[in-house]
């Protein structure tokens, strides 16, 4: 039998981690020609808006968070080799877990590929790492990249 995934879904974010795990996720794509789906999520601030000051308003703070995933979404298209790749970039707003699964689901993605590391130590330690929730809430296999 051989596994000819329709997609493979990579979760970007613009750490070392997820920039290895597109590097890999792209050759995946290209040796089975599958499309690759390039998708960085971003969590919205709830209630921390730093010492002192008031939160930004909605306007600016979506302004903020649609530029930084443009800014990682086109860092990756620029760094990876993707000629003859079939590929999309996808940005989401929300839970990076679930926002990855359902874009996975979307997709019919044959493989979900992140980095083992990208949110820093205080969201690993309260939420549990998008890598570890993926493993264990999936539809399809995910390759955890060191």
């Amino acid at each position: 039998m051989t596994w000819n995934p329709k997609s493979i879904v990579v979760g970007v974010d613009g750490s070392e981690t997820s920039g290895r795990a597109a590097e890999i996720a792209a050759e995946i794509a290209r040796s089975r020609e599958a499309k690759l789906v390039l998708v960085t999520v971003v969590r919205p601030p709830e209630g921390w808006w730093g010492i002192g000051g008031a939160p930004p308003t909605p306007e600016a703070l979506s302004a903020a968070l649609v530029e930084g995933q443009q800014q990682v979404l086109k860092e990756n298209e620029e760094r990876l080799a993707l000629d003859g790749v079939d590929y999309e970039t996808v940005e989401e707003l929300g839970d990076p877990t679930s926002r990855l699964i359902a874009v996975a689901e979307e997709r019919e993605a044959g493989l979900i590929v992140i980095g083992k590391r990208g949110a820093g130590l205080a969201e690993r330690v309260m939420l549990g790492s998008v890598a570890d929730r993926l493993c264990h809430h999936s539809p399809v296999p995910v390759m955890v990249v060191p």
